[in-house]
């Protein structure tokens, strides 16, 4: 008997089948298949293995002596596909990183896709810094995250694909007693001759780093000098309060305690946020957070920019043509 290189398991399900029923009309209603074509099936898995596996007569259907060998075989590989399609089916949870508890429109997407997918598993993680997990998301140790993907050196985002999500107005964070804490919204010129914190010498979020150099670029606005790292919100409270800067943020980042936040207007400063993905990743519940990300984008107009937005020409490349906002 000679081996072939491989047995279609259709073939294999169609001997199984009959091998049970020893009726080819019946085996051929189990399977929802002519019974010709059944036939054949047989006939050809027969031909593949060099053996016949039944004897027919007008009366019955027996097994062979090559049947009865082959058959616990037959059953225990179409077991196997069965178990390869269920744990395939049972997808590994998807590795989301919010970058910060605090940032409310990753948050929402998140949520959001939750909603829409309550049969896969959406793991948060925090680890801050589109930098860092873009290394995490090549080396296979995360799935997703959300950022500013111009930020990323050009070697690192041939690697990686995105979704533009939002043009998210920047805001600061001024501590209560401080003499622009009053205003309802803070002119970038009256940020002149301040310090103000954007996260230097964190390496895990240089692109927010370089996002806020560039912004006070040509303005007076002086980035201020690193600080100790500062893990969780409790840590970062306390270091922040210490120095007495402002800390330069988003409209969705929730006030420090003994801060307020303020948006930051003329121009409107925007910090562009994408979904950020593995190339060639495929996972159920990514397709779900793409869906979730869109949604929201269309329907809180998430892409539309203001007319005075301030933004770098490789940041509105790297995103795309969107609308500009009327208001």
């Amino acid at each position: 008997m000679s081996a072939p290189a491989h047995v279609d398991p259709r073939l294999l399900r169609a001997f199984v089948t009959v091998a049970e029923e020893l009726h080819f009309t019946r085996a051929a209603a189990r399977l929802y298949v002519a019974q010709q074509a059944l036939s054949r099936d047989v006939r050809r898995l027969e031909r593949e293995l060099d053996c016949e596996l039944f004897v027919r007569s007008t009366r019955r259907v027996t097994l062979t002596a090559d049947g009865e060998r082959l058959l616990p075989y037959a059953r225990a590989a179409l077991q196997a596909q069965d178990d390869l399609l269920a744990a395939a089916r049972r997808s590994r949870p998807l590795l989301v990183d919010l970058n910060s508890p605090g940032l409310g429109t990753h948050r929402e997407v998140l949520h959001r896709a939750r909603e829409r997918a309550p049969g896969h598993e959406l793991m948060a993680r925090y680890e801050s810094g589109l930098t860092w997990a873009a290394g995490e998301l090549l080396a296979g140790r995360l799935d997703a995250t959300f950022g500013r993907f111009a930020g990323l050196a050009p070697a690192v985002r041939a690697g990686l694909d995105q979704q533009p999500v939002r043009y998210e107005p920047m805001a600061v964070l001024l501590p209560e007693g401080h003499a622009l804490a009053g205003l309802p919204e803070v002119p970038l010129a009256a940020l002149a001759g301040e310090t103000v914190y954007a996260g230097a010498g964190n390496t895990r979020t240089e692109e927010w780093t370089d996002l806020a150099r560039q912004l006070f670029d040509g303005r007076g606005i002086t980035l201020a000098p690193p600080v100790p790292l500062a893990v969780g919100e409790e840590e970062f409270q306390r270091v922040m309060a210490r120095s007495g800067n402002p800390v330069l943020a988003v409209v969705s980042f929730p006030p420090l305690s003994g801060t307020v936040s303020r948006p930051l207007v003329e121009p409107v400063p925007l910090s562009p946020v994408s979904l950020v993905w593995r190339k060639g990743m495929i996972h159920p519940a990514l397709a779900e957070l793409r869906r979730s990300a869109a949604e929201l984008a269309a329907e809180r107009s998430w892409l539309e920019r203001p007319l005075d937005a301030w933004l770098p020409g490789l940041d509105a490349d790297v995103m795309g043509a969107h609308p500009m906002s009327r208001c």
